[in-house]
């Protein structure tokens, strides 16, 4: 299996990294629905929940650091978004991802 960024801005910037952050999103139960739709049109980012009151899980993607940090900028900037909170980064370098792991336990 081959591991990668799944959107165009991770290709276009330094190659050979891949950051994943985990974000907690805040906003006005009124617009949860426009967050998340705004959400999902930021390169990179990804809403995976959203409770009745517009805590929304959120996953951001990029070649580096500077690009998840941009992407929850814009997120904290987004009408009706009242904090947006980073829980986890995490980098590792593509390559490294492209490894196959050997599980010595399931050798024939």
């Amino acid at each position: 299996m081959t591991i990668g960024c799944r959107n165009e801005a991770c290709e276009t910037d330094t190659p050979g990294e891949f950051h994943i952050a985990g974000v907690v999103v805040y906003a006005q139960p009124a617009l949860r629905d426009s967050v998340v739709q705004n959400i999902g049109m930021l390169p990179g980012a990804q809403v995976h929940a959203a409770s009745p009151d517009a805590k929304l899980v959120v996953t951001l993607e990029g070649p580096r650091s500077s690009s998840v940090a941009e992407q929850l900028d814009a997120i904290q900037a987004l009408p009706g978004v009242y904090a947006a909170a980073l829980i986890y980064q995490h980098h590792e370098d593509i390559d490294s991802l492209n490894e196959e792991i050997v599980d010595e336990a399931d050798s024939p």
